[in-house]
């Protein structure tokens, strides 16, 4: 028994610095996210941190509205991309681990 306890504990610390390592390689991935079929891009890092935003030439002239839309377009491509690279990365971390449905991890 007591040494199915010490098997958890190690069990549980891989997994604390599985998730570590995880949050620091996603920490320093990027994502580009698009709109306007690519008139407008956001550049983002996994920390949904906005690196660059570039806008074609031909929408400066544009309506600003417009504008305006596809770049908060762009940007919720950009998070929704980092959200699913997070996504896919925890099911590797956490796969063949029984975790209840809607648990979220740190991250």
């Amino acid at each position: 028994m007591k040494n199915a306890l010490g098997n958890i504990m190690q069990q549980a610390q891989k997994m604390q610095e599985d998730i570590k390592k995880a949050q620091e390689e996603l920490a320093s991935m990027q994502v580009m996210g698009e709109a306007g079929g690519g008139l407008v891009t956001i550049l983002m890092t996994g920390k949904r941190e906005a690196r660059k935003v570039t806008i074609d030439d031909s929408l400066l002239g544009e309506d600003k509205d417009m504008l305006e839309d596809m770049v908060a377009a762009a940007i919720n491509d950009a998070v929704n991309k980092v959200a699913k690279m997070k996504q896919e990365k925890m099911a590797e971390l956490t796969s063949g681990i029984p975790l209840p449905p809607g648990f979220q991890m740190p991250f």
